[in-house]
């Protein structure tokens, strides 16, 4: 018979191994979901097709694996509850623009491109994936992709490359030009037109 104190010793390892478990299956699930999506762009990139059916391609990666309006929302801050809810409407279909283009008119750069799986990690509520990124010419990448709801409905929240937040680096992007235009969303909101039709 087992003593009593092993006893309770033993459960209490069981049980503190049954998040360690549940957070092993959202990381992979997460690592998964990560190649899977990764897999997509890199066939995208290097495969053949006009720059508008690329575009297409990717734009449906987009919409179906990255949360765009939860990033959009981020960006903007707390300038998101100073828009009026038709300017939130306007800007979120705008950053969704804004992405695409940025994305794709530098698709030919990538041409060539390759990506591996590195080490996964919890991190709060999400999960986050670790990557190196190769393209030619140029040295490897550290790509790190946050993860959101890995366990149920995974999205892409934000990729850090070499340590740097895109999200954090285009809230504080629009931070600094909505100061410095009397916090007038409506100017964020005409600077991201001209933006997109320099780039179309």
């Amino acid at each position: 018979m087992i003593h009593r104190r092993h006893f309770m010793i033993l459960a209490a390892a069981s049980v503190a191994l049954l998040p360690l478990t549940a957070r092993a299956d959202s990381t992979d699930k997460a690592a998964a979901f990560v190649k899977s999506t990764g897999d997509q762009l890199v066939a995208i990139v290097n495969g053949p097709g006009s720059a508008a059916s690329k575009r297409s391609a990717m734009t449906e990666v987009l919409d179906s694996d990255v949360d765009v309006d939860g990033i959009g929302r981020f960006c903007l801050g707390r300038f998101w509850r100073q828009a009026t809810p038709e300017q939130q409407k306007q800007y979120l279909a705008l950053f969704h623009e804004v992405l695409v283009t940025n994305i794709t008119s530098k698709l030919g750069d990538y041409k060539g491109v390759t990506f591996s799986i590195g080490r996964s990690r919890s991190q709060d509520q999400e999960a986050v994936v670790s990557t190196t990124v190769v393209r030619p010419n140029n040295p490897p990448t550290a790509v790190d992709w946050i993860i959101a709801s890995p366990e149920t409905k995974p999205k892409i929240i934000d990729v850090v490359a070499e340590g740097t937040s895109l999200r954090l680096t285009q809230r504080q992007d629009y931070a600094s030009y909505l100061v410095h235009n009397n916090n007038n969303v409506g100017a964020l909101i005409a600077a991201m037109k001209n933006q997109i039709s320099r780039n179309g």
